[in-house]
Formats: C-alpha cells, sequence, structure tokens
C-alpha cells in the first residue's frame, strides 16, 4: 500500500476538523456532508496548484462550508460567546493562513481551533 501523500493528508485532516465542528453543532445531515465533500474536491484541485497552501485548507474548507451554508441555511456558526444581542456567526482567521481559528469579531476573542467547536460549546447545538 502507497502513503499518502501530504497532500492527501491535509485534506483527510480539513473534512475531519469541519465535521467535527458541524457533528458538535449537530447540523452534520447528509447534504451539509454534501457541501464538506463538494469543498474538499475544490479544494484538492486548488492545492495540487499551490502544494505551499496545504497547511491552509482546513480554513478554506471551513469557509467554503460556512459560505454554502448561509446560502442554503443561515448563519453557521454562531457565536456561543455573545449572550445577548443579534445572533451572529464566527469567523474564520487567518482568511489564508496557518492554525485556522473560529472567531467572534463582536467580543474580540478566539473561540476554538477550526475542529475544536465541540470543547468551546459544550456539543451546543449551534443551528
Amino acid at each position: 500500500m502507497d502513503p499518502i501523500s501530504p497532500l492527501e493528508q491535509a485534506l483527510h485532516a480539513a473534512r475531519a476538523l469541519v465535521l467535527a465542528d458541524l457533528a458538535a453543532g449537530e447540523v452534520a445531515a447528509a447534504d451539509v456532508v454534501s457541501m464538506v465533500e463538494e469543498s474538499v474536491v475544490q479544494r484538492r484541485w486548488w492545492v495540487e496548484q499551490w502544494p505551499e497552501g496545504a497547511p491552509y485548507v482546513a480554513g478554506l474548507v471551513a469557509q467554503d462550508v460556512q459560505d454554502a451554508l448561509l446560502e442554503v441555511y443561515g448563519r453557521w456558526p454562531l457565536c456561543p460567546v455573545c449572550g445577548s444581542g443579534d445572533p451572529h456567526a464566527l469567523d474564520v482567521e487567518p482568511e489564508l493562513g496557518p492554525d485556522p481559528h473560529w472567531v467572534c469579531h463582536k467580543a474580540g476573542v478566539k473561540v476554538a481551533a477550526v475542529g475544536g467547536l465541540g470543547s468551546a460549546t459544550g456539543g451546543m447545538s449551534s443551528s
């Protein structure tokens, strides 16, 4: 069996991290998982063109899924930090960089690493 390439490792890791966040928010329905898969397909091409971008794939997949969910369902993930005011979504930072985090710009805090929303929300629904 051939070893898994660094590119495939990055794509598999990105898929797993985003799926973990979706599961933490109890929004990992089949159609949403399909959004993740579509993003991974698109990002595979992107990272094949720019292999140095492999550390950025998790953040990009998270942003892709967030954008796709916004079009179909609404904002995701909702901020678990701000208890009052209008519900708002977290953002991924850096937009293009390694070690992506979910950030609340309203409160000015890092909420969780991409893949770590379960520990930040206690597994509570963010939908």
